[in-house]
């Protein structure tokens, strides 16, 4: 039987923020059933902390506009995304790209019809691995009360 998921994506799922962790499992989960064989999806962030945003901020070539708190990563409602390739029918799927094809498509359609805003549809630095859940700004989620889950601070959505 052919595994339809990737250990060190579901690890990543954990990360996210406990009132859309459930659902992006299963829709993780679903989006591989639907990939052809020999493609797989991998998470290659979620959650990211203030200090790993601002390490990303600095980094050159620039790969984000936003600072630590600014990004949503930080809030555990994004994820970003690479595809993997099983090139010698091994079950090793060990060739990650980032190239925008037609499953990398397919993925960004299957997200954004679950309710998430793609960064491949941003006017302005196009972030083609970026998911973000739609309807909130940083600025917003940064003003929230929060919790902890699991030694995370997240905010209170509700």
């Amino acid at each position: 039987m052919m595994i339809l998921y990737d250990e060190i994506t579901l690890k990543r799922i954990e990360l996210l923020h406990p009132h859309i962790r459930e659902d992006v499992k299963n829709w993780y989960l679903e989006i591989n059933r639907k990939l052809t064989k020999g493609v797989r999806l991998r998470f290659t962030h979620t959650y990211r902390s203030i200090e790993e945003q601002n390490k990303l901020y600095n980094q050159k070539p620039k790969v984000t506009n936003a600072k630590g708190g600014q990004s949503i990563h930080n809030y555990g409602l994004a994820f970003d995304i690479v595809m993997l390739f099983d090139k010698d029918n091994n079950g090793t799927f060990e060739t990650a790209s980032f190239k925008v094809d037609k499953y990398w498509l397919q993925v960004a359609n299957f997200f954004k019809s679950k309710g998430f805003v793609w960064g491949g549809d941003w006017k302005t630095f196009k972030d083609y691995p970026h998911f973000e859940v739609k309807g909130y700004t940083w600025q917003q989620l940064q003003g929230k009360k929060t919790f902890v889950d699991g030694g995370i601070k997240y905010p209170k959505l509700i």
